[in-house]
């Protein structure tokens, strides 16, 4: 059967050799490594075996708003369709293992297109990139904190020497406007421990666990963890929020081309119209993407220079 094929592509010959090769030297690995088994390595997206000559790829970073396994089933349908309806290109979808890698990357201009959060949007302006829309739903871009019902929290004043648990540093509404809201209530970071514990997810777990007695969030991941573990959020609620912001901004870098860049803002400034488009927002959730620019932010800057005066200082 090898030397039919073999006659009808050629190729293949060079194929089943280089198929050989690797299964003999992943066997000697094996036997080198004896019963140790391979350190797990996660997979953040199916790369394509192959695209079309003349397809130019591009990478669509997305800021840890949930782990990389969930970023992918909300995220990967919306870059399936910009990829069905802008043939010429080919968008793969980038997500990160948390906030510092999707922040070297972005600085590092290592994507075309992001989503960033707030604070990451206008950081990413002095590293080539402009804004060219954002999420709406504005009213939703807030910090909330997660207690334990059975808590006995009132008063910001009950957190006091207690360990608050938080995505990121640079997580802005989900860390910096939540620790705005406790020093505008009279709690100073030094009042509190701040624990950095890597996502929304986490944030929310660890109260559940009770490793900490708060935990910071935002509207968004709560809804879809309440949708995915109703048993454990029927335990938890949600103590305060703070006052809304901005939510988060799409950025294109600077050379990207702005032909291809009109297209992909078409596609996803119109999802809310159709039925299909929809149901991605849906899994958001968000109702829709809307248009911006650089100065659409100036908010954002406004809040950062407080928060960096009066809260903690800010490093990028």
């Amino acid at each position: 059967m090898q030397s039919v094929l073999a006659r009808v592509n050629p190729w293949l010959n060079a194929f089943f050799r280089a198929v050989m090769l690797l299964c003999a030297t992943a066997l000697l690995n094996a036997c080198d490594q004896g019963s140790k088994p391979a350190p797990y390595q996660p997979e953040f997206g199916n790369q394509p075996q192959s695209l079309a000559q003349g397809k130019k790829e591009y990478l669509f970073g997305v800021h840890p708003l949930h782990n990389p396994k969930r970023l992918f089933e909300v995220y990967g349908p919306l870059v399936d369709l910009i990829n069905q309806r802008i043939p010429e290109i080919h968008l793969t979808l980038e997500a990160s293992r948390n906030y510092d890698e999707f922040d070297k990357k972005l600085y590092a201009r290592h994507v075309d297109l992001a989503l960033p959060n707030p604070f990451q949007t206008v950081n990413s302006l002095r590293h080539g990139y402009r804004v060219f829309g954002k999420m709406g739903d504005d009213a939703m871009f807030r910090g909330i904190f997660i207690v334990r019902k059975d808590s006995g929290i009132h008063n910001v004043a009950d957190l006091t020497g207690k360990a608050v648990s938080f995505p990121a540093e640079t997580a802005l509404a989900a860390t910096m406007m939540p620790q705005y809201y406790l020093h505008q209530h009279g709690l100073p970071m030094s009042a509190y421990e701040a624990r950095y514990v890597g996502s929304q997810e986490s944030s929310i777990m660890n109260v559940y666990l009770g490793n900490t007695l708060a935990g910071a969030t935002w509207p968004p991941p709560w809804i879809v963890f309440k949708n995915e573990h109703p048993d454990i959020a029927a335990q938890l609620k949600i103590q305060w929020m703070t006052e809304p912001l901005l939510n988060n901004g799409l950025v294109a870098r600077d050379d990207f081309p702005p032909g291809i860049l009109n297209k992909v803002a078409e596609i996803l400034f119109s999802l809310q119209d159709s039925q299909e488009g929809r149901e991605m927002l849906a899994r958001i959730p968000l109702s829709s993407f809307e248009a911006a620019s650089d100065t659409t932010y100036r908010p954002v800057y406004e809040f950062i220079e407080k928060f960096g005066k009066s809260v903690r200082p800010l490093k990028e």
